[in-house]
């Protein structure tokens, strides 16, 4: 238990298509500019300024509280992103907190899933981006977000 909740209670309140919606949650006295913003939902670099705290989300991987992992990339890339909004929550921060993702990939043939996922969660927002291709800790898992977030 964190915080008063258990992370099955948070994701299973949030369905998954609502998932975007902590993006509400963003702190408004931390300023953010995305440094040549791309239109595939990240930027060349984040310029932030004006925050009180930094939280680093450790990677989070596309389980749910009973340890189930999706069979599909695309289920896969959604509960990932709501871990992580879920832990950014437990810190009072939404998505549009995040200043930097890095998203390991278990094979290039996700790519384009991968950005679809991305851009449906982030929308507009365009941090700061790495994907890496590499070999990940459970063969189960296709992929492994971790992100840096300022409030």
């Amino acid at each position: 238990m964190t915080g008063g909740l258990l992370r099955r209670d948070i994701l299973a309140a949030l369905p998954l298509s609502t998932a975007p919606s902590l993006a509400a949650a963003k702190d408004t006295t931390m300023k953010s500019r995305p440094i040549n913003p791309t239109d595939s939902s990240y930027a060349q670099a984040m310029e932030v300024s004006d925050f009180k705290r930094l939280v680093f989300v450790s990677g989070q991987v596309p389980a749910d509280a009973q340890d189930k992992v999706p069979q599909t990339f695309r289920e896969q890339a959604r509960l990932a992103w709501s871990n992580v909004a879920a832990q950014l929550a437990e810190a009072g921060l939404g998505l549009t907190s995040i200043v930097k993702v890095t998203i390991f990939l278990s094979d290039r043939k996700y790519r384009r899933e991968n950005y679809e996922v991305r851009h449906e969660v982030l929308g507009g927002h365009s941090p700061a981006l790495t994907i890496i291709i590499c070999g990940i800790y459970d063969e189960a898992w296709l992929l492994e977000i971790e992100a840096v977030a300022a409030g």
